[in-house]
């Protein structure tokens, strides 16, 4: 069996309802997940829903274009973790990495993780729409800013995270930064081939049926 601690459970759908989140949070409780990652306006819900349990709140900001100002993914990212975030995944801005604003980039990663103080930070680079040396100069940027994770994608862009991507990110961040792969992982040999490749953190919404198929584990549990 897949280790539940490898596991972020993801409810980020337009029209999630309370009841539904509600659901996942029970669920992440009883399978004993590392998070649940939530968008922001369910911060607070969640955090009073998983109080006393060793599961995470995990919540998404700039999410999903990452083309918000870093003034607004900062106060976003400070109200999350006022309000119980454990940690935060922020999208990084594409458009500004694509045009060569590499310090743009750093300073909008920078200064959200400055503003999720004790809070852990994953940046999306939201890989489906860059070239690898795109990938690289992200993961590059990101550590040099002090994320604490690269994470593949949203999910709502089109694509999600493939192998080589993951193992592209872990080449270049070594060991130094943790790799989440997220968006299109729906059962669980899709699972382990992203934890072969180098991925320490998995982001889905199928994770009870990932981590409840049967059949042998080539993965590192």
């Amino acid at each position: 069996m897949l280790s539940p601690q490898l596991f972020d459970h993801t409810i980020l759908k337009a029209d999630a309802v309370a009841d539904e989140v509600k659901q996942v949070c029970e669920e992440a409780i009883a399978y004993g997940f590392k998070s649940v990652c939530v968008n922001g306006c369910y911060t607070a819900f969640v955090k009073n829903l998983l109080y006393g349990t060793p599961v995470k709140v995990c919540t998404v900001v700039g999410f999903p274009l990452g083309q918000m100002s870093t003034k607004a993914k900062c106060a976003e990212a400070a109200l999350a973790v006022a309000e119980g975030a454990d940690e935060i995944d922020m999208v990084i801005n594409v458009g500004a990495l694509k045009s060569r604003d590499y310090p743009a980039v750093k300073a909008d990663i920078a200064q959200v993780k400055s503003a999720c103080g004790p809070a852990l930070l994953k940046v999306i680079l939201e890989t489906c729409l860059l070239t690898d040396p795109e990938k690289i100069k992200a993961c590059q940027l990101a550590e040099a800013a002090g994320a604490d994770f690269v994470k593949t994608s949203t999910g709502f862009a089109g694509g999600g995270a493939t192998i080589e991507d993951v193992a592209l990110m872990r080449e270049t961040v070594g060991n130094r930064l943790g790799v989440k792969a997220s968006g299109g992982i729906g059962n669980r040999e899709t699972a382990a081939a992203m934890l072969r490749a180098g991925a320490s953190r998995l982001g889905t919404s199928r994770t009870i049926a990932i981590c409840t198929e049967t059949g042998s584990d080539p993965a590192t549990t």
